[in-house]
């Protein structure tokens, strides 16, 4: 089993339908928030910090779709109160 490290230090189960529920709140279709979230899962290691996922899951979504990746960020930035160094945007490639 895959723990992740949350902010606070805290491990808990990696869960692929968290990724996918947030990439369906984000605009994605349901086959691509299932694509996105299978390929958070192959990266995923024991001990990976919950800031390195979401880093990944912003790549996804710029990658797939750039709407996706900025209703993301607003809806962290106004639900979650997340500043901007916490969902830093990926860098481009």
């Amino acid at each position: 089993m895959v723990n992740v490290v949350k902010a606070d230090g805290r491990r808990e189960p990696f869960v692929r339908e968290k990724v996918i529920v947030s990439a369906l709140k984000s605009g994605a279709p349901v086959e691509d928030a299932r694509a996105i979230g299978e390929a958070i899962e192959r990266v995923a290691y024991d001990g990976m910090p919950t800031g390195e996922i979401r880093r990944r899951v912003l790549e996804q979504f710029h990658d797939r779709n750039p709407e996706w990746e900025e209703n993301w960020i607003l809806y962290d930035r106004a639900v979650k109160r997340r500043g901007a160094a916490a969902i830093a945007a990926p860098t481009p490639r």
